[in-house]
């Protein structure tokens, strides 16, 4: 009999917690409480006469017969079922008794009656939403917004007494990227996509202009002004291919856990140019001076990409493969970025 104690009084927590937006458009409502053998109970609750006349027409035992309770035998759960049509049974309320305890569950509510000690413990849960399910193919948008320098041929950042030095902040990179994400199996994933790569070198030593010299690239000391600025900057079509491994979905830990990534990129050059700011010595506003460097920088630019996930932050990293000059028309630099992706 706890069972349907347990049952009845379920359905009135649910009844109470579905049905609140509508109790507004009743007057107070009446209760009945029937009360039988030594604690079994069952309460009702009348919303209008209309309520009330029909309840006096319906047979208690009847109810009881049509909850249609059926017992795995297996399991030992009691598994209340709704007939509907067209789509079969569907279980509406399970439960489940084992020894002193008993497990009522409807929908995500869970209501559990242990009394196995001295005192009776009751324990309501409600359970989590059901997970989204994953799709296996998506498409999306982000951008990197990194910080550029570059190594030399010994695999060293060139020193502050180089006039190709870069500083860091204004040695921005940025990228647009429209990428693709296809499922290989669980936690395990292939990105690819193409975009638009902005470099920027901003030059730590700002007297030094980058020039169209004759056959190659020459950095040239300008004394004749005063230096605020100098910079070379390229844009890329670029294309990407990335292996990512997803921990926190390998996990069932949904985007909470450690992802890595890695993969190879290819790109072609749109634009390369020098950026020059200065005043003159005498005094004045600024001026600027924009030459045609591209000439000279590489035209296919390639490498490797690594990203770091957690959570919500991720982490990038990029090393060109090739140099940043064409052979013989520039110094010896392979540039690497780090960088943010939002």
């Amino acid at each position: 009999m706890k069972k349907y104690l347990l049952l009845f009084g379920l359905m009135a927590i649910v009844q109470f917690a579905f049905g609140n937006s509508h109790m507004g458009k009743f007057a107070e409502k009446d209760s009945i409480i029937v009360e039988f053998g030594k604690s079994g109970k069952i309460v009702l609750i009348i919303e209008s006469k209309e309520d009330f006349d029909k309840l006096k027409a319906m047979d208690v035992n009847e109810i009881i017969r049509q909850l249609d309770i059926e017992l795995d035998k297996e399991t030992g759960e009691w598994n209340i079922v709704e007939q509907k049509a067209k789509i079969g049974n569907k279980e509406i309320i399970t439960v489940r008794e084992q020894g002193p305890e008993t497990e009522v569950t409807v929908g995500r509510v869970k209501v559990t009656v242990d009394e196995s000690g001295g005192n009776t413990k009751v324990k309501v849960e409600s359970g989590e939403k059901k997970v989204k399910k994953e799709q296996t193919f998506r498409t999306f948008f982000n951008i990197d917004l990194g910080i550029n320098t570059y190594l030399d041929g010994d695999g060293n950042f060139p020193s502050s007494a180089e006039p190709f030095a870069t500083k860091g902040w204004g040695s921005w990179n940025v990228g647009l990227n429209w990428m693709a994400s296809q499922r290989i199996a669980k936690g395990f994933y292939w990105d690819f996509g193409i975009g638009f790569q902005w470099y920027n070198f901003k030059f730590e030593n700002r007297d030094f202009q980058a020039v169209r010299g004759d056959g190659e690239i020459d950095f040239i000391q300008r004394t004749d002004v005063n230096g605020f600025k100098s910079k070379i900057s390229a844009s890329y079509l670029t294309a990407q291919s990335l292996l990512k491994l997803d921990f926190g979905r390998m996990n069932d830990n949904g985007d909470k856990g450690l992802r890595i990534a890695a993969g190879p990129y290819v790109g072609y050059r749109v634009g390369g140019r020098s950026k020059y700011v200065y005043r003159e010595l005498d005094g004045g506003g600024r001026r600027k001076e924009k030459l045609n460097t591209g000439t000279y920088l590489s035209n296919l630019r390639y490498g490797l990409r690594g990203e770091v996930g957690v959570g919500r932050f991720n982490f990038f990293s990029t090393y060109d493969l090739n140099t940043l000059f064409q052979d013989g028309r520039g110094p010896e630099l392979h540039p690497i970025t780090f960088g943010v992706i939002f």
